[in-house]
């Protein structure tokens, strides 16, 4: 794994900076490619420095919008993803044309897919990673910087809820917030939905099948989706609405693509579960993974995978668990 002075010295190296993140973004993923991208810009004014993705920021456009890069752009460019796992959830798949290719991420380190990286699974997000970075080379952290790395620290810890939160992760808040950016506007902004989202959410509720192991599921079909006038994206605000049942300890929701195929999302409040998703085109997280379904069959096996792990879980770890 590099080190940060390793990556710095090709960051230097170089007069073309492209940043990508996954598709389907999450606050990580944006915060932590605006994050980098806003810093470097102030430290190296005369650099071309762009965010690329597939303008499928969506909600999230208060965080970043993307810039226009050219093909052409990557013609001895130095491209950095942040908060991405595998090839196949790289936002722009020009990634592979530039000079050198760097990974900066936190999840499993599945896919070694970059000339560099530095893959930390124990950091709950990767703009914390990306803040230990600057905060080691003695980057700018302005407020716009960490507006965005803010963000995505509040979006990938469920507002410092989930277990992979530490006492570093508040000291990087505290840091974050001491650049005066307005932390109660930012976790209104992630936590408020609209009003045909929030129906979405009473949707999944409503079609939602609980196993009396703990492990429940719900589909939502593009019929659903066009009714409400929602895109498959937006649907994403309804993934964590099983986990508010008290006996739910793991839960997939699953989206239908408009080619008939299945986004399969994960979540857990035990369980392990992104070795299911690496069986599915997927991976992620111990307890939050993401992977592809081919049709209704493929469904039913991700969720009787997830019911076979659950029932597991419970019998090593008590009923009352």
């Amino acid at each position: 794994m590099a080190t940060f002075d390793e990556i710095y010295e090709k960051i230097k190296e170089y007069p073309t900076i492209i940043l990508h993140r996954h598709t389907s973004p999450d606050p990580d993923a944006i915060g932590s490619q605006a994050g980098l991208a806003r810093s470097l810009r102030l430290a190296f004014p005369d650099k071309k420095i762009l965010c690329a993705g597939e303008n499928d920021e969506g909600d999230l456009i208060w965080i970043n919008k993307m810039d226009e890069v050219k093909p052409e752009d990557y013609k001895g460019a130095l491209v950095i993803t942040t908060d991405t796992a595998n090839t196949p959830r790289i936002s722009n798949k020009n990634y592979d044309k530039g000079d050198l290719l760097i990974k900066i991420d936190h999840h499993p380190d599945v896919d070694p897919y970059a000339d560099m990286s530095y893959v930390d699974p124990d950091a709950p997000a990767a703009s914390e990673i990306i803040f230990d970075f600057l905060k080691a080379e003695n980057l700018p952290i302005t407020k716009e910087v960490a507006a965005a790395l803010y963000a995505g620290i509040v979006g990938d810890t469920g507002r410092f809820m989930y277990p992979e939160t530490s006492a570093h992760t508040f000291d990087v808040a505290a840091e974050l917030t001491k650049t005066g950016i307005n932390i109660t506007d930012i976790a209104r902004e992630i936590a408020d939905v609209t009003f045909d989202e929030a129906k979405l959410q009473a949707l999944a509720m409503d079609k939602m099948e609980i196993d009396p192991v703990g492990a429940a599921y719900t589909i939502l079909m593009q019929d659903d989706l066009k009714k409400m006038g929602l895109t498959d994206d937006q649907a994403n605000v309804a993934v964590s609405t099983p986990g508010r049942i008290k006996d739910v300890l793991a839960w997939n929701v699953f989206v239908e693509k408009p080619d008939g195929t299945f986004r399969v999302h994960y979540r857990s409040k035990g369980p392990v579960i992104n070795h299911l998703a690496e069986q599915h085109d997927g991976g992620g997280h111990a307890l939050a993974s993401g992977a592809n379904a081919k049709d209704m069959d493929e469904v039913k096996q991700v969720f009787n995978e997830v019911v076979e792990v659950t029932k597991k879980y419970k019998e090593e770890h008590g009923t009352n668990k």
